[in-house]
């Protein structure tokens, strides 16, 4: 291993170590993880809005889905580099996706951890988490420049 490839690693060691500390700090263990995600995702899958939307894109593939929600809700958490896909590509074209459904996602995501997160800091973290996530996704996905030109005349 040459110079550079060991300071990544360490680099790479301490941003784990400290997102493992502040997890713990505000009572989330890997364990929480797991449960987050299955408790969460059950309640999509019933969800009036959610659930079809989800189950169109997903049907036959829920547990690959589940896996892939654990990985990367940990690696968000512990900063353990286990995920590695591309949200913004798995979202695209999922059909009957709207930005609206981010809010009603987010309205789920916090009734769940209202029931589930150890802590008011961890629900803290994982709502504000979430609400960045969903903000990029839906600028991502469905922002056009030209809705924010000023010389453009609305009719």
């Amino acid at each position: 291993m040459d110079k550079a490839e060991g300071a990544r690693r360490s680099q790479f060691e301490q941003i784990r170590s400290r997102a493992t500390e502040e997890m713990a700090r505000i009572g989330v263990t890997a364990s929480f993880i797991p449960v987050l995600v299955d408790t969460f995702y059950g309640r999509v899958r019933t969800h009036p809005e959610l659930g079809p939307v989800f189950d169109a894109r997903l049907s036959g593939r829920w547990s690959e889905h589940m896996e892939r929600m654990k990985r990367f809700w940990s690696a968000v958490a512990f900063k353990d580099g286990g995920y590695e896909g591309k949200p913004v590509m798995a979202h695209q074209g999922v059909a009957n996706l709207n930005p609206p459904l981010f809010q009603v996602w987010l309205g789920l995501f916090s009734a769940t951890l209202d029931d589930i997160a150890p802590s008011q800091e961890a629900k803290d973290w994982f709502m504000a988490t979430a609400e960045r996530i969903a903000r990029s996704l839906v600028l991502s996905l469905f922002y056009n420049p030209a809705d924010d030109d000023p010389a453009a005349t609305k009719a």
